[in-house]
């Protein structure tokens, strides 16, 4: 079965590649990068004689390589300058910088996206990042969602780029959310190891799925409130909208998420118009100087209202 959004390419290993390492071999054979190289065999779209290897593997002359390449899809919108007044630089270095970003503010430009963006934000105050990445996401090494604020780092440089993607695909950053959630999970503590892919009928929404992504969200409760709980959520994945699909996936969905069927009754008492749901600490070695870096945000002016108003029906 074909894939209309793929090229898949079958070829042989020739002799001159015997013995060298798949990532390399294959980087050399379509003109590739070996990061896109190792990206795609992360992904599962490279076979050796039918097995998927690990990018360190070594070929075989005679062997037979299956590779399926994504097709570039339409044009992405450009970066534009976007002042975002209440979007904080907490941390500020050559290398990296790190933004406390509001909600309604996306990551990067995005078609049908209009609003502000993080990208657009650092532009219009001087920042410039690194040029790494596709044009219209350049220096982005992790994202929030539109309606999730919180904790984000941008490189600047391209090695911190590089070295921060990398860190990121091998779960050396540590991620801490806070989230209410509907309802009291039980138990109070536990890890959800759950696929994730796109949702099979609902477009922009993604859900648990036999064959996604491996995805794997810790949580433990804070606080007990009355119709809801305040959870700390440690990401060992970073699958789009990962921590909202997962809590929906055990019934107990961030207050105010509507997508992922939060109740609209509860969010509209707490004047939510958005997830509760926050980036709060951020933990990583720096990409250049190896020194650890943790930052903290405090919960914004909506959440922590929400928040007052729950835990005085106490």
């Amino acid at each position: 079965m074909t894939d209309e959004s793929f090229d898949d390419r079958l070829l042989p290993v020739p002799e001159g590649l015997d013995g060298e390492r798949v990532d390399v071999a294959i980087a050399r054979l379509l003109g590739l990068s070996r990061t896109r190289v190792a990206d795609l065999i992360a992904a599962g779209q490279v076979r050796v004689d039918g097995v998927v290897p690990a990018k360190s593997a070594r070929l075989a002359a005679g062997s037979w390589l299956e590779v399926r390449v994504p097709r570039p899809g339409p044009p992405r919108p450009p970066v534009i300058p976007t002042p975002v007044a209440d979007m904080a630089v907490v941390y500020d270095d050559p290398d990296i910088v790190v933004v406390d970003k509001p909600a309604g503010v996306a990551a990067h430009p995005s078609p049908g996206w209009e609003g502000a963006t993080v990208l657009g934000a650092l532009l219009a105050a001087g920042y410039r990042v690194a040029t790494s990445g596709a044009a219209e996401r350049q220096g982005i090494v992790h994202r929030l969602d539109v309606g999730t604020s919180g904790l984000m780092v941008v490189a600047k440089s391209e090695r911190a780029y590089s070295t921060l993607k990398r860190a990121f695909r091998e779960r050396e950053v540590h991620k801490i959310y806070h989230a209410l959630v509907q309802g009291h999970p039980d138990p109070v503590r536990g890890t959800i190891d759950a696929p994730i892919d796109r949702h099979p009928v609902h477009e922009f929404r993604f859900a648990v799925v036999a064959g996604g992504k491996p995805s794997v969200t810790h949580y433990t409760t804070l606080e007990a409130l009355p119709a809801a709980s305040l959870l700390e959520i440690e990401l060992e994945t970073g699958r789009t909208h990962q921590i909202r699909v997962h809590m929906a996936a055990i019934r107990h969905p961030c207050v105010g998420d509507l997508m992922y069927g939060a109740d609209p009754t509860f969010a509209a008492r707490l004047g939510l118009d958005r997830q509760w749901l926050h980036a709060v600490r951020l933990r990583f070695t720096h990409p250049i100087l190896g020194s650890p870096i943790e930052l903290t945000s405090s919960y914004p002016p909506d959440l922590d209202r929400a928040l007052r108003i729950v835990r005085q029906a106490a």
